[in-house]
C-alpha cells in the first residue's frame, strides 16, 4: 500500500473527461453499488453501476452517467460478524461527497456539484499569529437575532458576510471567525425526541459538506450547489474585509453512535475499519459520544487529510480548531502519541503550509488531558488560562468576602498574563495557547459575574448536564438583580476579565456575544437550545454597548502597542529585537520579591513591558492589577519617562483623552481594577 494512496487515487466522485469515476473505500465489503436516482424522487433508482476492487481496498465504477447534478446513493454488502454494520437495502452517504440532501431524519442522498467558483481575485488574509484575535461564534447563532436583516438570510452563511455583520467584526477588532461546526451534521435521536436538536452541531456525518440548515432559504430550495456557493460567497466577502475564517472541526466521532446507533455513511461502508472497536464490536469511546475514528488505520488518516485539504483550497478557509484533539492522535494501542502519523502529517502538508491550526488538547479517555503535549505547530486551547482568570476575578473575592482570606496571589495570574510558559514552552512562545475565558461550552462571560450554579433544567436532563465547576460568582445575590451596587460589581469584573484576555501575551479567543454583555440565563451548556437563549442579541442596553466599546478600545490598544501581543517570553533585563523586556512590580513601584510573589494574599501586581517594533522605535505599557476589594494607592515605577493612563477598568467607558502621569507618581486605585499605562 503507497503511504497515502488517495494522493493519486482520489476517493469519491470525479469527472474525467467525458465519464465520472466513484472510488470508495472498504476493505471488508463483498459488494459496492452507485446507484442513480431520480432527482424528483429519491426513491426511485434510475440505474446502478456496480463498483469493482482495484487494489488498496478501493473499489471503482467509471460511467458518463456519473456526471454534473446527479443524484446518487451508496449500497454496500459484507460479512455479519459483532464488528460489521453491512445493510445493503440502506442508501448511504459518500463518506466524500460534496453535496448531501437531507430528505428525513434518517435519508440522505449525495448530488455531484461543480466545484468551480470565482473569487474574483481576493486572497486570504494571512494574518499573523501575533497580530490574531479569535471571535467563537455560531453561523446561524450570531446573526439570527440581529432584526436590520431580511428574514431569509438571518442566521445563514449569507449574513456572516452582510456589510452589517462586517461592520461589527471590524470595529470590535476581529481579524478570525472560528466557525462552531459548519461540516454537515444532524441531531441525536434522545434529542429529537425531546424536541429539542443539536444546536452547536459537534456531530458531523458528512466531513465536505457544507451543513444545509445554515443557508438561506433560497439556496436551500435550490440545492446543494447553490449551498456550497453560499458558503464559499461568505469566506469570499469577510476575506475582502479582512477577516480569517477557522472552521470547529469533529474529525474524533460521527453521527452514527454507538454500536446500536443508525446507519448513514461509514458504518454501512466498513464499520470494522473506520471505527476503533474490540473483536465482540465493542466501540472503544474516547469522546463520550458513542464511537471513536480509529487513528491507528492509515484510511482515516487518509479522509481527514482529503477533508482538510479540501476546505483549504476549494472553500479557501484559513485554519481549524480540533474538537477533542487528542483522539485524533491515538495509536493501535488507544494512547495518545505527540508523533502521531495524523498530526505529522498535517504539520508537514505544504497546503496546510500557511493554515491556523488549533487543537483541543483533550478527551475523555484515559490519558486524554495533554494540554502542552502537542507539537509545536499547533496552537493549543489553554484551560489553565480560563480557570486561573477566573478564580483571580471571582472565586478569590468570594472567598475573601467570606473569610478575609484568598486562595490566590498574584504568581498563577501573572503566569498567564506573561503567556503560560509552565504549559506552552516551545519555539511558537506564547503564540503556542490560545487564552480564553468562555467557550461555547460552558457559562458566557455575563453569567459567569451573575450565577454561583447552572441553570439548565431547559435542557431536559434535570440540570445534571453541563459543569459544576465554574469558578464564577454572583456577587451577592444569584440571577439578575435590580441592586445598583451588584451590577456595579459584575460590570467591572467583566470589563476586569475581558481586559486580563486582550492584554495576555498569547493568542486571545473572545465568545460571540460577550463583547456586549450576552446571557444565557444561567445555563452553561446551551448545546441543544437554538433560540433567542443562546442568539446573539443585536439590541443593547447602554451597559451593554458600553461593554461593546471598552472591547473594541481593548482591541485597537492590543492593536497599538507591540508590547501587549508579544510573540515571545520576554527576559529581565533590556528590550531586544525578538525578546522583550518583562519586569514585575508590587503596589510601591519596587521589584516583587519572592515572598511577595508566594503570598496568596499579594493581590496587587504590575507588568512593565517593552517591545521594540520593527522601526527601532521602543513600546513600553505597564499594566497594573488590583484584585482586592478595597481602594489602594500605588506608586508608578521609578523609569526615564512619564506615563499615559490608557484606560481604567473602574470607569465604564474608555477615556475621550489620556491622562499624563510622572514616574513614581502615587496613584488611587478603586477596588478590583485595572490601569493600562503607556510611556510617553
Amino acid at each position: 500500500m503507497n503511504e497515502h494512496p488517495t494522493d493519486s487515487l482520489p476517493l469519491g466522485v470525479s469527472i474525467e473527461g467525458d465519464r465520472g469515476v466513484i472510488r470508495v473505500y472498504s476493505a471488508n465489503a463483498d459488494s459496492i453499488e452507485f446507484l442513480v436516482l431520480d432527482p424528483s424522487d429519491s426513491s426511485k433508482v434510475e440505474q446502478r453501476i456496480t463498483l469493482k476492487p482495484v487494489g488498496d481496498d478501493i473499489w471503482q465504477a467509471s460511467s458518463p452517467a456519473i456526471r454534473e447534478g446527479v443524484h446518487y446513493a451508496l449500497r454496500a454488502s459484507g460479512p455479519d460478524g459483532p464488528r460489521h454494520g453491512f445493510n445493503n437495502t440502506i442508501n448511504l452517504i459518500d463518506p466524500y461527497s460534496r453535496g448531501v440532501v437531507r430528505e428525513s431524519a434518517r435519508e440522505f442522498h449525495n448530488v455531484v456539484i461543480d466545484r468551480s467558483f470565482d473569487w474574483q481575485g481576493v486572497e486570504k488574509p494571512k494574518t499573523a499569529l501575533k497580530d490574531t484575535v479569535i471571535y467563537e461564534a455560531h453561523a446561524r447563532g450570531l446573526t439570527r437575532g440581529n432584526l436590520e436583516l431580511h428574514d431569509d438570510i438571518r442566521g445563514t452563511y449569507a449574513a456572516l458576510a452582510h456589510p452589517s455583520t462586517i461592520a461589527h467584526l471590524k470595529e470590535i477588532g476581529i481579524t478570525a471567525v472560528e466557525l462552531l461546526p459548519v461540516q454537515m451534521f444532524i441531531s441525536e435521536p434522545r434529542l429529537m425526541n425531546m424536541g429539542l436538536i443539536n444546536y452547536w452541531g459537534y456531530n458531523t456525518i458528512n466531513f465536505f459538506t457544507p451543513h444545509h440548515r445554515y443557508a438561506s432559504t433560497g439556496a436551500i430550495e435550490a440545492g446543494p450547489q447553490a449551498i456550497v456557493e453560499e458558503f464559499k460567497t461568505a469566506v469570499r466577502e469577510l476575506h475582502r474585509a479582512g477577516i480569517e475564517v477557522i472552521l470547529d472541526v469533529v474529525y474524533n466521532h460521527t453521527a452514527e453512535g454507538g454500536a446500536r446507533g443508525l446507519t448513514y455513511s461509514f458504518r454501512g461502508l466498513d464499520n470494522s475499519s473506520y471505527y476503533r472497536q474490540d473483536d465482540q464490536g465493542n466501540y472503544h469511546d474516547t469522546t463520550g459520544c458513542g464511537n471513536s475514528l480509529d487513528f491507528s488505520n492509515p484510511r482515516v488518516v487518509d479522509l481527514v487529510m482529503d477533508s482538510l485539504r479540501y476546505w483549504t483550497e476549494e472553500m479557501q478557509v484559513d485554519g481549524f480548531r480540533f474538537d477533542l484533539a487528542t483522539t485524533l492522535a491515538r495509536d493501535a494501542s488507544n494512547q495518545f502519541d505527540p508523533n502521531h502519523e495524523m498530526l505529522r502529517r498535517m504539520v508537514e502538508d505544504p497546503i496546510l503550509a500557511d493554515s491556523k491550526l488549533i487543537v483541543e488538547p483533550w478527551d475523555v479517555g484515559l490519558g486524554g488531558w495533554q494540554t502542552g503535549g502537542f507539537p509545536d505547530r499547533f496552537s493549543e486551547w489553554n484551560d489553565r488560562y480560563r480557570d486561573s482568570v477566573r478564580r483571580f476575578w471571582l472565586t478569590d473575592i468570594a472567598t475573601a468576602r467570606n473569610s478575609g482570606r484568598y486562595d490566590n496571589g498574584v504568581a498563577e495570574l501573572a503566569t498567564r498574563l506573561a503567556g503560560s510558559r509552565d504549559i506552552v514552552d516551545g519555539p511558537s512562545g506564547p503564540l503556542g495557547g490560545i487564552n480564553f475565558i468562555t467557550a461555547h461550552d460552558g457559562f458566557c462571560l455575563h453569567d459567569l459575574v451573575t450565577y454561583n450554579v447552572k441553570h439548565n433544567q431547559m435542557n431536559g436532563e434535570g440540570n445534571r448536564d453541563g459543569n459544576n465547576n465554574n469558578y464564577s460568582f454572583n456577587h451577592g445575590a444569584e440571577g439578575e438583580v435590580s441592586d445598583v451596587a451588584i451590577n456595579i460589581q459584575r460590570r467591572r469584573a467583566e470589563r476586569n476579565m475581558m481586559a486580563t484576555l486582550m492584554l495576555s501575551a498569547g493568542i486571545p479567543m473572545v465568545t460571540a456575544g460577550d463583547e456586549v454583555s450576552k446571557t444565557q440565563l444561567g445555563n452553561n451548556n446551551a448545546y441543544c437550545q437554538d433560540s433567542t437563549l443562546s442568539w446573539v442579541n443585536w439590541n443593547l442596553h447602554p451597559h451593554q454597548q458600553e461593554l461593546k466599546q471598552t472591547f473594541a478600545y481593548l482591541s485597537r490598544m492590543r492593536r497599538e502597542n507591540g508590547s501587549l501581543r508579544q510573540p515571545n517570553f520576554g527576559n529581565f533585563d533590556e528590550a531586544q529585537v525578538g525578546s522583550d523586556m518583562v519586569k514585575w512590580f508590587s503596589e510601591t513601584g519596587q521589584i516583587l520579591t519572592e515572598d511577595q510573589w508566594n503570598n496568596a494574599q499579594q493581590r496587587t501586581i504590575m507588568r512593565l513591558v517593552s517591545h521594540i517594533n520593527t522601526d527601532g522605535s521602543l513600546n513600553t505599557t505597564l499594566l497594573v492589577i488590583h484584585g482586592a476589594e478595597t481602594e489602594i494607592e500605588i506608586t508608578l515605577p521609578v523609569t526615564a519617562h512619564d506615563w499615559h493612563v490608557l484606560w481604567d477598568s473602574s470607569k465604564e467607558v474608555p477615556p475621550a483623552k489620556t491622562q499624563k502621569l510622572k514616574a513614581e507618581t502615587r496613584v488611587k486605585m478603586g477596588p478590583t481594577s485595572m490601569l493600562l499605562l503607556r510611556a510617553d
